[in-house]
């Protein structure tokens, strides 16, 4: 087997979710259940690549996830490989440490500065008192 040319899929949510909950070590029914749902709709969630707001709020909850992160993580790249038994895509599961630690530093600001206005926002309240 020899690797012919890397292709790097758009960003899907739902496959963003099937990883973290395989890194959490759960299985699609933990998840409907904790969603309080069947597997084969929980199964339709992961297979989704645009998911609503509200159903991505649960489900990050679930997995113990910023919903955030859940959108900006990085996809994990896929390798085109062309064998003997045809061409078939195989999906090589790593993400690179650089990547998350900017999603972090990232997230860690955004949170620094909504401290900031609430703090401002304090100083003004207690500035009227």
């Amino acid at each position: 087997m020899y690797f012919t040319n890397s292709i790097e899929l758009p960003m899907h949510i739902g496959r963003n979710i099937s990883r973290l909950r395989n890194y959490r070590g759960m299985k699609q029914d933990d998840m409907a259940k904790r969603l309080k749902m069947t597997q084969q709709n929980y199964s339709l969630i992961e297979n989704s690549e645009h998911i609503s707001d509200a159903v991505l709020k649960k489900v990050a909850a679930a997995l113990d996830y910023d919903v955030e992160f859940i959108k900006q993580m990085p996809d994990a790249p896929y390798v085109y490989s062309n064998n003997q038994q045809g061409g078939n895509v195989v999906n090589y599961e790593f993400n690179p440490v650089d990547k998350i630690i900017q999603l972090y530093e990232s997230l860690l600001a955004s949170e620094r500065k909504k401290v900031e206005l609430l703090e401002s926002l304090l100083k003004k309240i207690d500035g009227k008192k």
